[in-house]
């Protein structure tokens, strides 16, 4: 019993050091988050929020690489937000979603295995890509979003760049990774979203977005046990995560309430990044689910069974993937 409270504490203990970057992307969210409750559409602030994550890169980076690299993931939050919007508003077959985040996953993971970035992988573009396109079109014009989402994105550079710590830049380059593990990742990262997007297909082209998003987060893991791991973390984050958002989505709080939710979750979300992965889905589940919410409003109970079961497909993708194609990231 003690065994299990001491790591109940751990889990819960983040370091002293992951509280300012965490204070940073939250405050990257809060910005344009008050702004849009000020203009009256908190319904937008899905967008703001992929912008915001730009500020999750680099966060231990000496100024010059966090620039590069928070540049870098913000360009690429852009762009799948960017083709997200294109394919909402011109209602393509389902089946174009998941091949577009196949090919987005494939070179996003080759792109961002090469700029060394961290949070590693393509995740977080993926995500954007998937969530975008399922949002109504109609909202609000496609420049608008993505203008949104990029001036979040340059917000959360500007803010990192003035937190940077005043090191010395190491002169040494970053060591390129290995072309073959380079391609043999990207190669799972394709098979693992092509088999859990298609599954997704067969219940509804919402499900089959939530599925490739549960199947492209383990694979960022280094190695095959780190992406187990890392698959069992998500199921169990994700389901404490969802008991999280219904206790938010049931009572049928206001569009204004959900929206200073999905901010104030993003501070823990970030906190908990690097520590500890399941208790940071916590957060991160009932903030999408919210924010998803507030562009596309459903039946809360609908939308958390359907999100359980999509993680369930994408995990066990990603998972049976892994096994099949061990070995490390770089």
């Amino acid at each position: 019993m003690r065994t299990v409270y001491m790591r109940v504490r751990r889990a819960m203990t983040p370091p002293m050091e992951d509280h300012r970057p965490a204070l940073r992307v939250a405050l990257g969210l809060a910005v344009p988050g008050i702004a849009l409750l000020a203009a009256g559409r908190p319904d937008l602030i899905i967008y703001a929020v992929f912008g915001a994550v730009t500020g999750m890169y680099g966060r231990t980076e000496t100024r010059a690489r966090r620039l590069t690299h928070q540049t870098q993931g913000g360009v690429i939050l852009v762009l799948g937000v960017a083709i997200g919007v294109a394919l909402a508003n011109s209602h393509v077959p389902p089946a174009v979603l998941v091949i577009a985040a196949v090919t987005f996953a494939a070179v996003g993971s080759v792109v961002t295995d090469y700029l060394a970035l961290k949070p590693e992988g393509p995740f977080y573009g993926v995500f954007a890509l998937g969530a975008i396109a399922t949002v109504p079109a109609g909202r609000v014009t496609p420049a608008s979003a993505i203008l949104l989402c990029a001036a979040t994105a340059l917000l959360c550079v500007l803010l990192g760049v003035l937190d940077a710590p005043r090191a010395v830049e190491p002169r040494t380059p970053l060591p390129l990774p290995n072309r073959r593990d380079v391609l043999i990742h990207a190669g799972r990262y394709a098979l693992a979203i092509t088999a859990a997007g298609t599954a997704g297909l067969a219940l509804g082209v919402d499900h089959a977005n939530w599925a490739i998003a549960a199947a492209a987060g383990p694979l960022a893991a280094a190695d095959t046990s780190g992406r187990i791991r890392r698959g069992i973390h998500r199921l169990g984050g994700t389901f404490i995560g969802l008991a999280v958002a219904a206790a938010l989505l049931v009572p049928q709080p206001s569009q204004y309430m959900l929206a200073i939710c999905v901010m104030a979750l993003l501070f823990p979300t970030e906190l908990f990044m690097t520590h500890h992965h399941a208790v940071a889905l916590g957060f991160f589940t009932p903030l999408i689910m919210l924010m998803t919410d507030l562009a596309a409003p459903t039946e809360p109970l609908v939308l958390l069974v359907a999100r359980g079961i999509d993680t369930i497909i994408g995990v066990a993708a990603a998972i049976v993937v892994s096994m099949l194609l061990p070995g490390t990231r770089d």
